[in-house]
């Protein structure tokens, strides 16, 4: 009896949250738009308000929906310029690894830090002000610690961003 309740709120996977055809449509639904309340979601996937209701707080409770977030222009915020920079640590532990992707991710410039594999051990996303902000955070802070041993940058032109993720089949 416990473990069919288990396999319901946490899936077949353990920890990983699985999601059925209803979950899956209210996660696409408010991928879409947020900011609609419960009974305008209800009805656009023609189910019961309070059906509704149970499923996102299950979803939300299970770490499926991790929040909410307003999308915001990168230029209001004087962004205009983004990069991404492939980045070389060493020596390569993980207290090293922890420590390098706790110090970017605290810097206003960075949006995002990535561990990666392959010939570079990060891929950190920027976005900064022009070309000049760009030079000055890659020489004045990313080159500057001690365990950067090398790294390179590529400006981004134009980005295009997919905002409703759908569910993969599995394998």
């Amino acid at each position: 009896m416990l473990s069919g309740l288990l396999r319901t709120l946490f899936g077949e996977r353990g920890s990983v949250a699985v999601v059925d055809e209803l979950d899956s449509a209210i996660v696409q639904e408010l991928q879409r738009d947020a900011r609609q309340t419960n009974r305008e979601l209800a009805r656009h996937l023609g189910i019961a308000p309070s059906t509704c209701l149970e499923r996102v707080r299950l979803l939300r409770a299970r770490g499926v929906i991790r929040g909410y977030h307003a999308e915001i222009d990168p230029a209001a915020l004087n962004r205009e310029t983004e990069a991404f920079i492939s980045t070389q640590i060493r020596p390569l532990s993980r207290d090293v690894i922890d420590s390098f992707k706790t110090a970017l991710i605290k810097l206003p410039e960075v949006i995002a830090v990535y561990v990666v594999a392959g010939d570079e051990d990060f891929l950190v996303h920027v976005a900064v002000q022009d070309l000049d902000h760009l030079h000055a955070f890659l020489v004045d802070r990313l080159s500057r610690r001690k365990e950067v041993v090398s790294f390179r940058s590529q400006i981004v032109y134009q980005s295009a961003h997919k905002r409703v993720h759908e569910q993969l089949p599995d394998a």
